[in-house]
Order: structure tokens, then sequence, then C-alpha cells
């Protein structure tokens, strides 16, 4: 007789972020401090295996999957994105409190001293599909510099350099508008490394001094005001998850 197929399992602390209870990394916390139970036991293993039919509960609460939730917020600048920051910074979620929402994790990252759109889900499945850079969704920003950049300028940042081992490039870029000592740009990148756009600047010889991403993909920052958070549409969560 064929063998019978074996049910997939998937680690306790994935389980539980995949349910939008928690980040992975959370997970394995809660895991290896005593606070999760599978089936009425204790588990502290966070790679302990999860067939689907388990009852996991979370601090004695029922760990059942959390209703999906998507943000869109406008960061302000000088406040990191982070569940806790060990050096005492305001972060993201404290322009949160109050809101009863359930956990949400930031869906990729905007530097402390960068602002604008960022979004937060508890669906990671979701977030996930914008942030593999195998999806190259773009995300567009608005770019200070000090300076004047040129047409080479802009030519350089569409055809890349190598900074500490890495390509840095911009899918597009794109002169706004300048005064005398600045100029502003529009860059897209449809792949993101740490601090991309500022060390590719820096590369070229200009300092950043403002960066706001203003879209990702087609979901544009709009007159969110700053330091505000609002909902997504259904139609704006199907967009993104069809890229």
């Amino acid at each position: 007789m064929p063998a019978r197929p074996r049910t997939p399992t998937f680690g306790l602390a994935r389980v539980l972020s995949k349910r939008g209870i928690c980040s992975r990394s959370q997970g394995e916390k809660l895991a290896r401090e005593g606070r999760v139970r599978v089936d009425g036991r204790v588990v502290r293993d966070p790679e302990f295996p999860i067939r689907g039919t388990e009852r996991i509960e979370v601090d004695g609460g029922g760990a059942t999957e959390a209703a999906p939730v998507y943000l869109a917020m406008n960061k302000p600048r000088g406040i990191v994105v982070t569940a806790a920051d060990e050096r005492g910074r305001d972060t993201v979620y404290s322009l949160l409190e109050g809101a009863g929402l359930p956990w949400l994790g930031p869906v990729g990252r905007l530097d402390k001293a960068s602002e604008g759109l960022l979004l937060l889900s508890n669906d990671t499945v979701w977030a996930a599909g914008i942030t593999d850079p195998a999806t190259h969704v773009p995300k567009t920003y608005h770019v200070q510099v000090a300076g004047h950049p040129d047409a080479s300028t802009l030519q350089a940042m569409l055809a890349g350099i190598v900074d500490e081992g890495e390509q840095l490039k911009a899918a597009a870029a794109s002169l706004l508008r300048q005064g005398e000592k600045n100029a502003w740009l529009e860059v897209t990148l449809d792949e993101g490394r740490n601090r991309h756009i500022r060390r590719l600047m820096q590369v070229l010889g200009f300092d950043v001094q403002r960066l706001v991403r203003v879209a990702i993909g087609e979901l544009p920052l709009g007159t969110l005001p700053k330091g505000a958070w609002r909902h997504l549409s259904d139609s704006e969560v199907a967009a993104l998850r069809r890229r």
C-alpha cells in the first residue's frame, strides 16, 4: 500500500505569527518564558511541531487566529519602527496607544530619520508579499539633498553603484525642484537595502537632508497628517496583495 501522506507541521512560534497573534521573534520569547500551552501542556520549544488541530493558549487565553488588520501610517521623523527600544526612544507604537488594536508588525522599515508612509498589519503572509524582494513592489520617496544633482547624477543613480559589496541603484529618479542650496528628487526603489538611498546619494557626493516615503506600489501617502494612521480599504489591501 502507498504510504499515507504526512500532515505538514509548522513550528510553534511560526504558527503564532501566522495567526496574527505576535511576531515570530515574540512567539519564540513567549514559548521560552513558559507562557504558551499546547493541548494543556506548557511548551518551551519555539520549534515544537504544530499540525493545526492542537489547542494553543497564550497566557491562559485561546490563541485563535486574529482578525486581519491593515493600517497606513504617516511616520514622523525622529521615532523608531520597533515594538520596544532599548534606548527608550519613542516608537511608532506610541501612536497606536489606546486604539484597542491587536498585535501589528511593520511591513518593511523606515529608519529614525526617515518619514512618510508605513504599513502595519498582523497578516504576515500579506506583509511578506510586499517585502519579499522577488515581488519588486516599488517604493517611492521624495528626497531632499544638499546641492544640485544634474542629469549625470540621475543617470548614475539608475546605473547603480557598489557600496560595501552591495549593488545600490534606483528604479527611477527625477528632479522635482531645486532652490539655492538644495534640491528635491523623486526616487523609486524596487528593492530595499539598509539605508539604501542615503548610501547611494552619499557615494555620489550628496548628503540627504530629508527622506519621505510617498507611495508603496500604487498606494499613496496622500493627505494623511503626520503622526496619523488609518485602516486600508479592502480594495487597497487587494491591490497590494495582487502585487
